[in-house]
């Protein structure tokens, strides 16, 4: 399982490398639809809409999400940015405020278009953040991509070896407070290294900020990792699909990104208002 796991991980790595600085703009714009577009296929299963229901949420979404493609392209940056700050600023609200609250509550909405929308306040923004943070610059993107990935990786090492206290064992039982403490380490090593090697150090008062966002984003990771979970838990199935062998649905494998990358979004949004 586990060897499957790493070599589905690698080719996915080495497609999203491709793609990330391979293709042109429009490329990458139907890269993320088509995350989009998977995304809500699982989503929708998972929030219990079926048959037609199930395929007019995904097609809902893929035009929500083709339809802001096409609004960027369309008009000037200072509407592009309101567009993009208003989905960002509700999944700031979702990750800080209701999903904790969710966790801790165990709520269970039994609604499944409630679930939809709450579906879309998870993809949209993740969807803009990519488009976003890669016009800006991929290495970004890389970087805020990588930093989820690291920390997982880091987890599920330091969880398997030394994990003994659950972090929420009706939720997700594999999960320890050892797994998070390793995900830290492995942020803040991977930190330190990109700070060494692109002379970020170099710059005292930014760097150590850089260290203290990363465990944020560990945290954050854990929050949409634990609300996917949740949600799987709720619908009563393991994975969210079966789409990559060893990992489950795209759903399994995004799942913190979704917590982390509007973050992301929302700070370049904020640092070009300045």
């Amino acid at each position: 399982m586990l060897k499957q796991r790493i070599i589905t991980a690698i080719i996915l790595f080495v497609l999203f490398l491709a793609a990330l600085f391979g293709l042109p703009t429009a490329g990458w714009q139907v890269v993320v639809l088509v995350v989009m577009w998977q995304g809500a296929v699982e989503w929708a299963r998972l929030s219990g809409l079926n048959g037609r229901a199930a395929t007019a949420y995904w097609v809902l979404t893929l035009a929500l999400m083709a339809a802001m493609v096409w609004f960027d392209r369309s008009v000037e940056l200072q509407q592009q940015t309101l567009l993009h700050l208003f989905w960002y600023i509700l999944s700031v609200l979702l990750w800080v405020f209701v999903v904790p609250a969710w966790l801790i509550a165990g709520w269970r909405p039994q609604n499944p278009w409630f679930m939809g929308l709450i579906g879309w306040v998870v993809l949209l923004p993740t969807g803009l953040a990519m488009l976003d943070l890669r016009a800006f610059s991929p290495w970004l993107l890389l970087f805020a991509m990588t930093l989820v990935m690291l920390a997982d990786i880091s987890a599920y090492f330091a969880g398997k070896r030394f994990g003994r206290n659950k972090l929420a064992p009706a939720i997700s039982p594999g999960k320890t407070w050892e797994g998070v403490v390793g995900a830290m380490i492995g942020v803040t090593l991977y930190v330190i290294v990109v700070g060494w090697s692109s002379g970020l150090y170099k710059h005292y008062p930014v760097f150590p900020g850089i260290i203290i966002a990363g465990w944020w984003w560990v945290a954050l990771a854990v929050i949409g990792d634990l609300f996917e979970s949740a949600v799987k838990r709720q619908a009563g199935v393991k994975d969210s699909g079966a789409l990559l062998p060893g990992h489950g649905g795209l759903l399994d494998r995004i799942d913190a990104l979704t917590s982390t990358l509007p973050f992301a979004g929302i700070a370049l949004i904020l640092q070009r208002l300045e």
